[in-house]
């Protein structure tokens, strides 16, 4: 048993440690979007299933020397991969189909040892209950999930914080190289008992395969948690806070609430856990209504995890209740994956393409609700046949219709208030209008998620003002306002929006943007004139910035604008010390770096800072909390960096900018290393 569980535990360990490290190494080159997570997530599923569809095979089709031969070779393969770092070959030009990029990159960098890793739970599983007389095993599972729960949580904790990303790769390849001297070992001991089928399948009366509907049961309960594992994560990420690390909480819920129900049947009780899942149902609908009580944000949160762990632990439970004879085990793994991997598909891939808003979060609610109806059904038919079952049946039938119309509801009336609702790979943009024409307070707005990434006045007396964090007194605007009146400006910006900055364009300037979103770019164009009517030329380069920059000769700014926002905050690979040394590449002498950094949850002062010092520049704070009397404008934090030449030609122009102090016992981030943790706000 030991052998066994060690090697279980050490795989999904590293199943889990990896799928960090892999999302951390790819995250900058397609713009740090959440999509990028949720398109690992996907490739994660994938090839579970692809494993546990090889462990049911080999397991139930091949003979047992075969087995042995088969798996230890591939295992041997597999080593050839190592290190799992990705060639440059694969970053982005721009013009690709972003997730299918990332789908491949996977396959080829971590595709064969990932696939093992995940054949190790149930193939382990399979082979110890054959070896013991048909002992049955699921508690290995439970032990497969807490090692995967203690891989995610000690990652931001421990391993981000300690490493740089080359050792981390380099040293979960070497734990990898472990994992196949111990899985090695346990099928070199078990090879013989292969041979031998359990006692209990000699029996008289041999044990009656699952039936189809039985199977669809199994995927459909896995499909289930995964749906609302991801479809709660982007809602929470994008539409109440942006918070780091927020993802990690629906993903520790999902894999606790699997430990639980599959290490004991003494803690999912129907009695209890049926009428939290009524509630926590009803929970969620009320608080989309539209007079929902109006919760802080740490409610809301809560609330939204809460009621995710209820239905996984539902979900969960009936799966665990509906666990077959280990004879059928390989078969039932291949049902959970292949829910899964359903889940993450019509999340990740389908969802984006189909909807033009998160439609996928109301959906798993109601798909919740409609599985644990056939569940009930399925486990209790003969119950439902009679006279009063049936009246609950219906009642509960007719309950199922009735939500999915109330959540039809909300989200139309959701969709109605805004007058573009767009979606796609990079997330969902709205824009709406508020104000008053007449009085020149119309503005138009454009929102991903909760932020404002930037709005226009509609009046025509007041189109081209700056407005929101790019207003005069803004740091930006303290850097273009700096310069020489009778001399053209360059100016690159990082990061589209609505496209403000073009407001601050003369004729002679020239503008480049660098933007990763074509979508953005659509609606800039279309819905707002900042470029359309800018008396400069616009000229907009598509793809991750970097990138873009990397490949191109240097251009000479006079100012370079990092206003790239990820949610609330900058995309990490934009403040390392090798990116700061690439825009300084493209400076022109006396040019000035302006990077935002205004967010709720990160403190990023010294990250620019030391990236300055990295370029030998200084770094001034410009901090507006004022505003404009017509609240057109928001408190903005911006860092300049320049040479200290420039700082003392435009002192004047300047003066409101305060020098950042040399940050103590900070490690200056660069793009093998970076700690979110260690730049968190204390409140």
């Amino acid at each position: 048993m030991a052998w066994y569980a060690l090697t279980i535990f050490v795989s999904s360990f590293l199943l889990f440690q990896v799928q960090p490290v892999i999302a951390k190494i790819i995250l900058p080159w397609f713009g740090g979007s959440a999509a990028v997570w949720n398109t690992c997530m996907l490739f994660f599923q994938a090839a579970l299933l692809g494993g546990y569809t090889y462990a049911h095979v080999l397991y139930d089709k091949t003979a047992a020397k075969m087995q042995f031969r088969v798996h230890a070779g591939l295992l041997a393969i597999s080593l050839a991969v190592l290190p799992i770092m990705p060639g440059a070959r694969w970053k982005p030009n721009g013009d690709e189909n972003p997730a299918l990029l990332i789908l491949g990159l996977l396959a080829v960098t971590i595709g064969l040892p990932y696939f093992l890793l995940s054949t190790t739970g149930p193939l382990l599983q399979a082979w110890y209950s054959r070896a013991n007389n048909g002992a049955v095993p699921y508690r290995l599972f439970a032990l497969s999930n807490f090692a995967s729960l203690l891989a995610l949580i000690s990652y931001p904790l421990y391993v981000e914080p300690s490493l740089d990303i080359d050792k981390q790769a380099i040293y979960w390849s070497c734990g990898y190289a472990v994992f196949v001297v111990l899985c090695g070992i346990v099928a070199w001991r078990v090879r013989n008992d292969l041979r031998v089928e359990p006692a209990a399948e000699e029996d008289e009366s041999p044990i009656a395969p699952p039936s189809f509907q039985r199977r669809m049961l199994w995927i459909g309960l896995a499909a289930c948690p995964s749906e609302l594992l991801l479809s709660v994560t982007t809602h929470l990420t994008q539409d109440v806070a942006a918070i780091p690390f927020l993802w990690i909480v629906p993903l520790i819920l999902y894999l606790l609430s699997f430990i639980l129900t599959f290490e004991t049947d003494k803690i999912y009780w129907r009695w209890l856990w049926l009428p939290l899942l009524a509630a926590a149902l009803g929970g969620m609908l009320w608080l989309d209504l539209e007079n929902a009580p109006d919760l802080t944000m740490r409610w809301k949160i809560a609330a939204c995890a809460a009621a995710m762990f209820v239905c996984a632990m539902v979900c969960h439970g009936e799966l665990a209740s509906l666990k077959p004879h280990p004879r059928y085990l390989t078969n039932f793994y291949v049902a959970l994956s292949v829910g899964g991997a359903l889940g993450g598909l019509f999340v990740g891939l389908l969802a984006p393409m189909v909807f033009n808003a998160y439609h996928e979060y109301p959906f798993g609610w109601w798909l919740t609700m409609a599985l644990v109806i056939a569940a009930l059904t399925s486990r209790y038919p003969e119950a439902f046949q009679k006279t009063k079952g049936f009246a609950a049946l219906t009642i509960l039938l007719v309950a199922l219709g009735v939500y999915g119309g109330a959540w039809t509801n909300v989200q139309k009336k959701f969709l109605k208030g805004y007058r573009v609702t767009e979606r796609n790979f990079y997330g969902t943009l709205r824009i709406e209008d508020e104000g008053d024409l007449h009085d020149k307070t119309l503005v138009r707005q454009l929102l991903h998620g909760t932020i404002n990434h930037g709005q226009q006045y509609l009046h025509p007396e007041r189109r081209r003002e700056a407005t929101t964090y790019y207003c005069r007194e803004s740091g930006v605007g303290t850097a273009i306002l700096s310069r020489n009146e009778n001399v053209p400006l360059k100016v690159g910006v990082v990061g589209l929006g609505t496209g403000t900055l073009a407001s601050y364009a003369r004729i002679g300037d020239d503008y480049h943007i660098f933007e990763i979103n074509p979508l953005v770019l659509q609606l800039a164009r279309r819905e707002f004139s900042f470029l359309n009517e800018s008396r400069a030329p616009i000229k907009v380069h598509m793809g991750d910035a970097r990138l873009t920059l990397e490949r191109m000769q240097p251009m000479n700014f006079d100012v370079l604008a990092v206003d790239a926002f990820s949610g609330d905050s900058v995309p990490v690979h934009l403040l390392t010390r090798e990116a700061m040394q690439l825009y300084a590449k493209h400076m022109s002498k006396g040019g000035i770096i302006a990077v935002h950094i205004s967010n709720r949850y990160l403190d990023l002062e010294g990250v620019v800072r030391s990236g300055a010092d990295a370029i030998g520049q200084v770094a001034l704070e410009v901090s507006d909390e004022r505003g404009e009397s017509d609240e057109a404008c928001y408190g903005s934090t911006w860092i300049l960096v320049m040479s200290g030449e420039t700082k003392a030609a435009k002192a004047s122009a300047l003066a409101a900018g305060t020098e950042i102090p040399v940050p103590e016992k900070f490690r200056p981030w660069t793009d093998s290393f970076s700690n979110l943790i260690g730049v968190l706000r204390a409140k």
